[in-house]
């Protein structure tokens, strides 16, 4: 069988389905147990395969990680970027990191998740893709920096919350916005 054809059994393009299913595997896991406490051959006995073929299909346990943060950050920049696009300056970046943080939170799984135990910063803020997109939807000029700190605002605000909404909104208006919006400062040598 020729790559990308259509394998009547597997009912789609192997690797694709392949890979579908153990990123599918990787996430229940990572929800049920943490990331700290999934391991490549956990993922492979969901999915019935070796663990052979999950590194084929998607490397290994870092990458996995990376797939599957990015794939649910994906989904809740889409449906936050709409509320924001027309924002500009601090009045977004506020606007975005709440209604990231707002929609995280109506999906359970995904707020115990990364606010849960097992999971750390590091792990989340090691996802390229999310960096991105804390970039894009805050309207930050690309800053590496700024878009790992805003990252880990949402996380911190998911893991302890305050008081109610009017507090976190006057916390990131006061704390985040402006500081983000600042020109970078390089230390020079």
């Amino acid at each position: 069988m020729r790559t990308g054809e259509v394998d009547w059994l597997a009912g789609g393009v192997r690797r694709t389905v392949a890979r579908s299913r153990i990123e599918t595997a990787a996430a229940e896991l990572f929800l049920e147990r943490g990331i700290d406490r999934v391991s490549i051959d956990d993922v492979a006995a969901r999915v019935g395969c070796s663990r052979a073929t999950v590194y084929r299909h998607v490397g290994g346990k870092s990458e996995l990680v990376r797939i599957v943060m990015s794939s649910a950050a994906r989904e809740i920049a889409e449906r936050v970027a709409a509320g924001v696009a027309s924002l500009r300056g601090p009045r977004r970046v506020t606007e975005a990191i709440l209604t990231s943080l707002a929609a995280i939170r109506r999906e359970p799984a995904l707020a115990a998740f990364l606010s849960g135990a097992g999971v750390t910063g590091d792990h989340v803020v090691a996802v390229p893709e999310l960096r991105g997109i804390a970039t894009a939807l805050t309207g930050i000029a690309p800053d590496e920096d700024a878009a790992q700190w805003i990252v880990r605002v949402v996380l911190s605000l998911l893991t302890f919350p305050l008081p109610d909404a009017a507090a976190e909104r006057r916390a990131v208006e006061r704390f985040v916005a402006p500081l983000v919006l600042r020109p970078a400062h390089r230390p020079t040598a």
